[in-house]
């Protein structure tokens, strides 16, 4: 009963903390670009584990993986690496659970003149293997993650499972930035791209803002919607972390999304991946 007094108070802090750090208003600089990378889609038989209250129960969705390049002048951020992108190279492209991947995230950068080697930052939403499942690619990157998600990441329970831990277990002796505080983390030093902490989802679940100079505020809400349907009805999923957490992280979301104008995409909502321009095109 207590740690989940605590666990509440912690989320109403978080709650009452985090919106009033939203981003300046201006816009981001010239040449701040976002490329939205098709990483890989789940078909789901049965959506039942994205609510907690069996909304979904029997109802099949096809969820797509997304992986993010943003390009600012001053460097360039991924933001989510997909699953292991070598399911491609199966037959069909097609690996366990209803996933699919026909389009490796190495070969999508090289269309761009990239290399794993050339990227400035990553950063993930969070440690689940369908976020950080080529995370070990850039591992020449710095790593910019909330220390509460590099924990968890690294926790005796992840390390059992080796064949996912070795997928970015190099990123344990990279170069890294751990988010300080409650407030948002200013990746560029302009106010044009800020991550958030979100958690709930995971301990150390976060949400990215980037403000495009043409196109406006956009957040990359990470995992804090699976179905397009749960952002309006507040779901919250089975194997969430915690569930008070997860609710007060939608509040700043929320709230965040209000005080920039800001586009929220739903990055595992096939419909806000397809309203983004079809990659190679950028979002200005």
């Amino acid at each position: 009963m207590l740690a989940k007094a605590l666990a509440l108070a912690a989320a109403l802090v978080l709650a009452a903390a985090l919106p009033a750090a939203a981003a300046p208003a201006k816009p981001g600089p010239k040449g701040l670009k976002l490329y939205a990378m098709d990483c890989g889609t789940f078909a789901v038989p049965n959506a039942d584990m994205f609510a907690d209250d069996g909304a979904y129960k029997g109802m099949s969705r096809t969820l797509i993986v997304p992986c993010y390049l943003i390009r600012h002048p001053k460097g360039d951020l991924v933001w989510d690496t997909g699953v292991p992108q070598e399911t491609a190279d199966l037959p069909g492209g097609k690996g366990a659970g209803g996933l699919t991947v026909t389009h490796k995230l190495t070969d999508q950068l090289k269309a761009l003149g990239l290399t794993p080697d050339k990227i400035t930052y990553l950063s993930v939403s969070h440690s689940h293997f369908d976020h950080i499942g080529n995370g070990g690619l850039f591992a020449t990157s710095t790593w910019i993650v909330d220390p509460r998600e590099r924990d968890y990441a690294f926790r005796p329970e992840a390390r059992k499972d080796a064949a996912a831990f070795a997928r970015y277990g190099a990123l344990e002796k990279a170069k890294t930035v751990l988010i300080q505080g409650d407030g948002p983390h200013d990746v560029f030093g302009d106010g044009s791209v800020t991550i958030y902490r979100t958690p709930g989802h995971t301990p150390g679940h976060t949400v990215l803002l980037v403000r495009l100079p043409k196109s406006g505020p956009i957040i990359l809400a990470g995992d804090m919607w699976h179905i397009a349907e749960s952002r309006a009805g507040r779901k919250v999923p089975r194997f969430n972390f915690d569930r008070a957490q997860t609710l007060a992280s939608m509040d700043v979301v929320e709230k965040l999304a209000a005080d920039t104008h800001a586009k929220v995409v739903r990055e595992h909502v096939m419909e806000d991946f397809t309203a983004l321009p079809k990659f190679p095109l950028p979002l200005e």
